[in-house]
């Protein structure tokens, strides 16, 4: 009977909804939907801005005759790809945890229509299954039964109108499940490509550190230098402020003239006005024009938010655990290395007197003293729901990352 058809029909829709849930299961990430779409838009920007970079520092690589040069755009061309499996990773959990909730306020919503849908299936499937020979035995049987009959006959065009908007809903839940299997494919497809890329970036770092060993005795001496500094100071605002006036002292002396001979004639030589003095950095000068952020995720303090110490004088991130850390620009290592409470941090030094400060590194896989270009490794975040912070510097004044990141 059609009755019994809407019945299958109804328990078949619970079933398929109970046996995708457990598929979907996970920590709720975001507070409402429109944080997850918030959070899916930009996985899928930083997917695509992460994809373009890539693809720049492989042309960069192809064309450098450098072969340092072509080492490190390789290298950060691998990390860019790295980060664009990260970021397909988040974009894909964010599009599980928008069917994920979506399939739950569907789940209550069949649940309410089920009840009295339920009840009256049950008493009609009862009323059924008892012989129409058997209410022969009773006076007056035979006529209800006739009468139940005709009922049933017309009211069933009326049970399947009501419930046009059920079978929509059961619709839009075998729907759902199909998204649902995409986004773990999806997922599923991401997490392979990531450890790939990630295999292929230790091999590349393992044959630079082999290449570099060899002349790593100055770099060694410095990055002491700097560890003793770091104990000497007292804060990380002092540490990066001495870090500060030793790469302006070394910018100062890199500009000055080498030794030149006594000229043949010493009764013409002249005096030097000093106009062969470097000239000063714009913000364009400076590279920053390309900047970008060390990780891909959401922000979970802005510039100039309050904090503990009072207003936050960078940006926090909130990434996927162990997710790659990258150079934001072209600059110089001037620290890497543990610093009490930060974990390990890098501090670059840019052109036009700017300096990053990246701090929550679980790893940093960078030396001082090496030149960087941007989105070069530079080491990974923690494993546990980690945050990592960004801070630029100009002259020593915090500035907000955001106005450089193109």
């Amino acid at each position: 009977m059609a009755w019994l058809n809407h019945r299958t029909v109804l328990l078949g829709a619970s079933a398929l909804l109970c046996a995708v849930a457990a598929s979907g299961q996970r920590a709720t990430t975001f507070d409402s939907a429109d944080d997850t779409r918030t959070a899916l838009a930009e996985a899928l920007e930083e997917r695509r801005a992460a994809e373009a970079r890539s693809e720049r520092l492989e042309a960069e690589a192809a064309a450098a005759e450098d072969a340092a040069d072509r080492a490190s755009r390789e290298a950060a061309a691998l990390a860019a790809r790295i980060q664009q499996a990260e970021a397909g990773i988040a974009a894909a959990r964010a599009r599980m945890q928008m069917v994920d909730g979506e399939r739950a306020e569907l789940r209550e919503e069949l649940g309410r229509e089920q009840r009295p849908l339920v009840r009256l299936t049950a008493a009609l499937q009862q009323f059924s299954r008892r012989p129409v020979a058997f209410s022969v035995l009773r006076p007056g049987e035979v006529q209800d039964v006739v009468y139940l009959r005709a009922m049933l006959h017309n009211a069933v065009p009326q049970v399947q109108e009501s419930t046009a908007g059920l079978r929509m809903q059961i619709a839009r839940a075998a729907e759902l499940r199909r998204e649902a299997e995409a986004a773990t494919e999806a997922l599923s497809a991401e997490e392979v490509a990531l450890e790939e890329r990630r295999a292929q970036l230790a091999e590349v770092e393992s044959e630079s550190r082999l290449a570099a060993r060899a002349a790593g005795v100055d770099a060694n001496r410095e990055a002491e230098r700097a560890l003793a500094l770091s104990e000497q100071v007292r804060d990380l605002d002092g540490l990066v402020e001495e870090l500060d006036r030793a790469g302006a002292l070394r910018q100062r002396l890199a500009a000055l003239p080498g030794p030149q001979l006594r000229p043949a004639a010493p009764e013409a030589a002249q005096v030097a006005d000093g106009s062969g003095a470097a000239p000063s950095l714009s913000v364009s000068d400076a590279g920053l024009s390309s900047y970008i952020l060390p990780v891909s995720g959401r922000t979970v303090t802005g510039f100039g938010a309050p904090s503990g110490s009072g207003l936050s004088q960078g940006l926090t991130l909130a990434p996927l655990d162990g997710a790659q850390v990258v150079a934001p620009a072209d600059g110089r290592v001037a620290f890497a290395g543990p610093y009490r409470g930060y974990g390990q941090i890098v501090i670059i030094e840019h052109a036009g007197g700017f300096t990053s400060l990246i701090t929550g590194l679980a790893r940093s896989d960078v030396r001082v003293g090496v030149e960087v270009v941007g989105g070069a490794p530079l080491g990974v975040a923690g494993p546990d729901r980690p945050t990592v912070t960004l801070e630029l510097r100009k002259d020593g004044e915090p500035v907000n990352p955001v106005l450089f990141v193109g």
